[in-house]
């Protein structure tokens, strides 16, 4: 992957690839550029440590390579842990068996932290909040939650779910999400579209008993009610976030149609599975709520599909979604596999981005699944680096969370190390955590051109180092380096300037 990723970047130097060409001012500085990074199809299940590892490795290169400022990752599929957990059993999309340690033992999500965070991309501890068992066959750990309180429970079909409706378990998977803010420096936690299962054909979820006992006549009817402790989840997961670590987001990628316009006046114009009706997940209260912090809906179709059209879609939500940050969710299979419809020759890509960059009200787009960005299908991988990411670009700013930027850079200096010719700066100083520096982006200019931070061609590195290797030469080529901090929230300093010879 290394000698690929290496290989290409030198074609594109050298303008020797047959991809569509870009211009700077095409690509926006601030967009949110993610990938999902699943646990449960089984991609790191059984391998060694170094195997594991080595293969997220690659996964971060790749997306790094691409450009990529974030990763969702996978840290808790059935009730279960990717990371170090006295709460929870580890994984057995790890280990092969549920509740056995890896050996030679390592913390995943540790790992994916500390990799993420050199690189300069956020994390995202990605969990499933209800789904126990993704499948009653499979053999369970004596320290998974069922065991300990089978009551709490519905079966439906071969799946396992925590009970919405109870109290105690919108508790316990608070506090799963506390002890992992309490012990992990991650940037985000984040939901998919797993709420209340999706549903099966004649089969009920069968949770009469709890509808009759917490329910009854408080509600005008089931489907209220199920909607009702979906939000109180929600709303409770985001005051335990803001109240433990208020500079961490949490954000939801619900399925795709939030209603029909059969089903609601204002609904989009399509006809398939919806959020409100079917999974019970109210998704523009909670945006309108503020209890979450983005909004990631998985429009996963094509431009033209007959149920559920990408473009009218992408126009809904981005009318209707707009008091909280909204990415895309983008399918890679499907993108690469439909051609477009004005030029049977290409994928649809091209139009998607276009698309997606078309509305003000949305900020980027999350890829789903990594593993099909990294291993290029469809020349994605390629596509992305060459084109639509060319550039790096900073996660937007949340700034109804917080919008004030930290201070300036101090003491830019340069000097020569044994490890090359170093510009070194010192942190600005800060008053609490929320306005530190976390990681700092540093641009280079030709010697005399304006300094314009709005265009992300002259970013060369977004790091939390203090110190950047200067690319020198001959020591005849004059350029202009700048500085800047960024804090937690992205929130972008004032910035300072270094005149070098390279």
């Amino acid at each position: 992957m290394k000698g690929y990723l290496y290989l290409f970047a030198l074609l594109i130097s050298l303008g020797l690839t047959s991809l569509q060409g870009v211009n700077a001012q095409d690509q926006p500085k601030r967009e949110f550029r993610a990938a999902w990074i699943q646990i449960i199809n089984g991609q790191f299940q059984g391998l060694s440590t170094a195997e594991a590892q080595g293969r997220l490795i690659d996964h971060l290169d790749a997306l790094k390579a691409a450009n990529m400022n974030a990763v969702i990752f996978q840290v808790r599929g059935e009730a279960d842990a990717f990371y170090a957990s006295n709460l929870e059993p580890w994984s057995r999309f790890l280990t092969g068996q549920q509740g056995k340690a890896p050996n030679p033992y390592w913390d995943p999500l540790a790992f994916m932290i500390e990799e993420c965070h050199k690189r300069g991309m956020e994390l995202h501890a990605w969990i499933n909040p209800y789904r126990a068992m993704t499948n009653i066959n499979k053999e369970i750990a004596v320290s998974h939650p069922y065991i300990k309180y089978p009551e709490r429970f519905i079966t439906y079909g071969n799946q396992v779910f925590f009970d919405p409706a109870l109290s105690e378990n919108r508790n316990y998977i608070s506090t799963i999400v506390a002890d992992i803010l309490n012990r992990y420096d991650v940037d985000a936690i984040h939901m998919d579209d797993y709420f209340y299962p999706y549903p099966k054909d004649g089969m009920e979820f069968e949770d009469d008993l709890s509808f009759e006992r917490l329910g009854g006549s408080s509600y005008a009817s089931r489907g209220d009610w199920r909607r009702d402790n979906v939000n109180l989840l929600i709303k409770q997961i985001h005051e335990t976030v803001r109240e433990i670590k208020p500079w961490v987001k949490f954000g939801v990628s619900p399925f795709g149609i939030y209603r029909n316009e059969m089903s609601y006046p204002y609904g989009s114009k399509t006809n398939g599975l919806q959020n409100y009706d079917d999974l019970y997940a109210d998704v523009l209260l909670w945006v309108n709520k503020g209890w979450v912090d983005y909004n990631i809906p998985q429009i996963y179709w094509h431009v033209g599909h007959p149920v559920a059209d990408y473009h009218v879609l992408v126009d809904w939500w981005a009318k209707h979604s707009n008091n909280r940050p909204l990415f895309i969710g983008q399918s890679v299979p499907n993108t690469i596999q439909n051609e477009d419809p004005l030029n049977p020759m290409i994928n649809q890509l091209p139009i998607k981005m276009k698309l997606q960059r078309s509305y003000q009200s949305i900020g980027g787009s999350s890829q789903w699944p990594a593993t099909s960005v990294v291993e290029n299908e469809g020349r994605y991988l390629e596509s992305l680096m060459s084109t639509y990411h060319k550039y790096p670009s900073l996660v937007p700013v949340f700034d109804f969370m917080d919008g004030e930027a930290p201070k300036a850079v101090r003491k830019i200096k340069t000097t020569w190390t044994s490890d090359g010719y170093m510009m070194f700066w010192t942190a600005p100083k800060s008053k609490s955590i929320m306005n530190e520096a976390a990681r700092y982006v540093v641009y280079q200019f030709n010697r005399g051109e304006r300094i314009d931070l709005e265009d992300p061609s002259h970013i060369v590195a977004i790091t939390p180092n203090t110190f950047f290797k200067l690319p020198y030469e001959n020591g005849k080529s004059k350029y202009t380096y700048v500085v800047t901090a960024l804090d937690r929230l992205h929130n972008e300093s004032k910035y300072k300037t270094k005149k070098v010879k390279l």
